[in-house]
């Protein structure tokens, strides 16, 4: 929790070291400059040290208040600022989603059609982003968080428990898209690779998936040859992926509705065990009420 002097007593000093005067920050403020001088005293007290040299006129600001005076200043102008924006909206404030970059583009974004025509009323905007915004800070109002446990210090439910199957265009297999390939057969392919952000070492690869499989240990190299593809970021090699370029290890949640529309499939039966999507909150909101809705509505899509 933050420890802050009263807001009165940061506006009173923001406004005196603005204008070099009481009378006319008291102006500005609509108090008297007695009531100004008791607001900055309780302030000075906060501090420890006085803020102004009063001492010979006009008044000066002592290293104190020097240090303190910008950083309140930008403080009220980025308050001004966004309250000009909300203003700017018309009252219409969207709720803010954080989501993975895979999970906000191939399963979230999909299925907004129903939201809207249930919750005309709350327009979302979602933030697409593999970073964890931070909600104390006021990043984003939820957040769809991928772990293997719900996070800690938020209120939390469960969406879905992924796991990582190889996948891959039946126009790549051919005649081998009616049955599951033998683990060694995939190498007959190029196989798809890419980075995992949160640096698990025990994230879903295609070399634990080798091990894991029962396949020779010779075929979990990380990348085989010029054939196989490696991408940094996860959605680029689900765009490979689906232009048939290769078989990746994909999260069968993630890709749902490619596996059941038939544009990807499982090329084999053995998957590895992958995380949970949850969605999180704060547990006190200010927009407790749009919060709830959504909540709610993503755990059933799920």
């Amino acid at each position: 929790m933050r420890r802050l002097p009263p807001l009165r007593s940061l506006q009173a000093f923001e406004a005196v070291a603005r204008h070099r005067s009481f009378k006319d920050a008291a102006q500005e403020l609509n108090v008297t400059p007695t009531a100004l001088s008791h607001q900055i005293r309780t302030l000075e007290e906060a501090c420890g040290k006085p803020l102004f040299a009063r001492q010979p006129r006009p008044i000066r600001l002592t290293a104190a208040g020097q240090l303190l005076y910008p950083a309140l200043r930008r403080g009220f102008d980025s308050f001004a600022d966004a309250l000009s924006t909300v203003a700017a909206m018309g009252g219409s404030v969207a709720l803010r989603i954080t989501s993975p970059n895979a999970f906000a583009s191939h399963w979230l974004v999909p299925r907004l059609s129903p939201w809207h025509e249930s919750h005309p009323e709350i327009a979302l905007q979602i933030i697409g982003t593999d970073a964890v915004l931070d909600l104390d800070a006021g990043e984003a109002d939820v957040a769809i968080r991928y772990a293997h446990a719900a996070p800690k210090g938020l209120v939390c439910e469960e969406i879905a428990r992924d796991a990582f199957y190889p996948v891959a265009s039946p126009g790549l297999l051919g005649t081998d898209n009616a049955r599951p390939i033998a683990a060694m057969d995939l190498l007959r392919f190029p196989l798809i690779h890419y980075e995992w952000t949160n640096g698990d070492p025990e994230a879903p690869c295609w070399s634990r998936w080798f091990s894991a499989s029962g396949a020779l240990a010779s075929a979990s190299t990380p990348l085989r040859s010029k054939r196989d593809l490696s991408f940094r970021e996860e959605l680029h090699a689900i765009d490979a992926v689906l232009a048939g370029q290769g078989i990746a290890l994909c999260s069968d949640i993630v890709l749902e509705r490619a596996l059941l529309s038939g544009a990807l499939v499982k090329v084999h039966p053995f998957a590895l065990p992958g995380y949970g999507f949850y969605v999180a909150h704060l547990a006190e909101h200010a927009r407790s009420a749009a919060v709830r809705s959504f909540v709610e509505w993503v755990v059933c899509a799920g």
